[in-house]
C-alpha cells in the first residue's frame, strides 16, 4: 500500500500555537519523511512543533527552483514504499505561491493520496480582512520586474477587475513593496481601492483599504516586509 502526501502548512512567522491547530501539529511530528525548501528551516518548525521531536531520525528532500525533473520523481520513493510524507514550505501553505504543486501533480499520476491540512494562507486572510470582492479573485502572483512592464501589468489587472467586478491580488518580493505600492499610486484610477495588508498574524499586523487617492502620501513602511496588495476598481 502506498502512503499518503500531507500538504502542512507553516506559521507567517507568528506563534505555532495561535495558527497551527493541533491535530496538523501532531500529525506533522508523527511523519519522518518530509519534503521541504529548507532543511534547517524545516527542522526547526518540527522542533517548534514538538521539542521531543526526534529530528535526527527524519529524512529531507529539498525542493526549490534548483531541484531537477528527475529528483521530483526520486522524492516519491518513501510514499510508494508504503511511508507517509509531508510538504512544508517556508510560510503558509503548500502550493500556494510557495513550491508543492509539482510533487502533488506527480503523485496524482501515481495512485497517491494527498492530504491539504489546515493552516494560515496569507492570500485567503488579506482577501477576508480587505472589505473586497470574495466571491469572484484571482491570484496574479508576481507582477514584472521592469516598471514598465509592471505599470502594464497593473493598469490591465484594473481594468479586468473593473469589468468583472473581481479582486486582484498581488505580491512582491518584501525588497519591492515600496515601488510596487508607488506605482499602483500613480498608474490606477483615483476612485481604485487598494488593500494593503503586511506582516499577517504577526503582532504589528497592518490591513487597510482605501481608495487610492486616499493612500496617497500615506504609505506605510513596507520595506522588507512580507505584504498582500488587492485592488478593486469601481
Amino acid at each position: 500500500m502506498k502512503g499518503k502526501l500531507y500538504l502542512i502548512p507553516n506559521t507567517l512567522g507568528s506563534n505555532t500555537a495561535h495558527v497551527i491547530p493541533s491535530e496538523v501539529a501532531l500529525k506533522a511530528i508523527s511523519l519522518r519523511h518530509f519534503i521541504v525548501e529548507d532543511i534547517r528551516t524545516a527542522r526547526r518548525y518540527l522542533k517548534l512543533l514538538n521539542a521531543e521531536m526526534d529530528i535526527d531520525s527524519s529524512q529531507f528532500y529539498v525542493l526549490n527552483k534548483h531541484t531537477s525533473p528527475r529528483e521530483l520523481s526520486d522524492f516519491l520513493t518513501p510514499l510508494k514504499n508504503g511511508n507517509d510524507m509531508g510538504i512544508i514550505s517556508e510560510a503558509g501553505c503548500p502550493g500556494v505561491a510557495d513550491p508543492g504543486a509539482e510533487i502533488v501533480q506527480l503523485a496524482h499520476k501515481e495512485g497517491i493520496k494527498v492530504i491539504p491540512m489546515t493552516g494560515p494562507s496569507s492570500i485567503l486572510l488579506a482577501l477576508m480582512a480587505s472589505g473586497m470582492n470574495g466571491q469572484s479573485f484571482a491570484f496574479n502572483g508576481y507582477l514584472p520586474i521592469k516598471r514598465d512592464e509592471r505599470i502594464k501589468a497593473i493598469k490591465h489587472f484594473e481594468n479586468r477587475s473593473r469589468i468583472e467586478n473581481q479582486s486582484q491580488i498581488f505580491i512582491e518580493a518584501p525588497y519591492r513593496n515600496m515601488a510596487l505600492a508607488e506605482d499602483i499610486l500613480n498608474c490606477t484610477h483615483p476612485n481604485t481601492q487598494l488593500c494593503i495588508a503586511c506582516n499577517i498574524t504577526l503582532p504589528d499586523e497592518y490591513i487597510v483599504t482605501n481608495s487610492v487617492c486616499a493612500w496617497k502620501g500615506k504609505l506605510p513602511d513596507l520595506h522588507k516586509k512580507p505584504s498582500i496588495f488587492i485592488i478593486l476598481a469601481e
